[in-house]
């Protein structure tokens, strides 16, 4: 029996990096899954082929995660392709290097509007679709281990973090016991979005400078989120789960 067999999975941000990983992963157990990207349509599609070549159902669906109209819109035709919802990853998300007194109103506002008000309304509109089904629910939402520590120059992507742990923990209690909200915490993970390749040898020793003593794999976090979405973690709801190397242990 796969651990997601039959189950309904919504992964946004899915076109590349961790939330393809999660994608193909959920898919391999079982899941039907619907990507979500807003640009990378090409890769989307050979991530939607790659997993169909396993016969899971997969389909990709463009959508700006922070416009309302888009949100409220990928969540219906994730229940239209899929009958219905039973899972959701709020994975989409952007990152700014960029010192504070440097830091614009525009820049707040940009990424804001992808991390938490993207989480927020593909979350609410995800619980929406679930409290009507009546059958329960998994979301899953992803942090960051710098909601924990924080970072000199990334404060205003350590304050998305931070803000999307809070409302884990808010929505877990607002609608339990039916629907499970938990959030994954990753550290250092070698994604285009960490851009490994490019990085000076000093950051990537930083990077690299926790008691693993390396960055982790897309699929380190995938195995995390199946874990999470499936039944061996049914008694678990409210949780910041890190899956970093130690480089933050709260």
């Amino acid at each position: 029996m796969l651990a997601l067999e039959g189950k309904r999975a919504l992964v946004t941000g899915a076109s590349r990096g961790i939330g393809r990983a999660i994608a193909e992963a959920f898919a391999a157990e079982g899941a039907g899954v619907v990507l979500n990207y807003n640009r990378g349509a090409e890769a989307a599609e050979e991530a939607v082929h790659a997993i169909a070549e396993h016969g899971g159902p997969a389909y990709a669906v463009q959508a700006d995660v922070g416009d309302e109209k888009q949100a409220e819109m990928l969540v219906s035709e994730t229940v239209e392709r899929l009958g219905g919802i039973d899972i959701l990853v709020n994975n989409a998300g952007v990152v700014l290097e960029k010192p504070l007194l440097e830091t614009t109103g525009a820049d707040f506002d940009w990424l804001m509007n992808i991390n938490l008000r993207g989480s927020f309304l593909v979350g609410r509109e995800s619980i929406r679709r679930m409290v009507h089904q009546g059958t329960g629910g998994r979301i899953l939402n992803v942090s960051s281990d710098l909601s924990f520590v924080g970072r000199e120059t990334y404060s205003t992507y350590c304050a998305s973090k931070g803000a999307i742990n809070a409302m884990t923990r808010a929505w877990a209690k607002e609608f339990a016991p039916d629907i499970l909200v938990n959030a994954i915490a990753p550290g250092p993970v070698d994604t285009d979005m960490l851009d490994l390749g490019s990085m000076s040898p000093e950051w990537r020793e930083k990077e690299e400078d926790i008691p693993l003593g390396r960055v982790g794999r897309p699929a380190e976090i995938a195995a995390l989120a199946v874990f999470m979405a499936g039944p061996g973690a049914s008694f678990m709801t409210g949780q910041i789960v890190g899956a970093n190397g130690g480089s933050a242990m709260p």
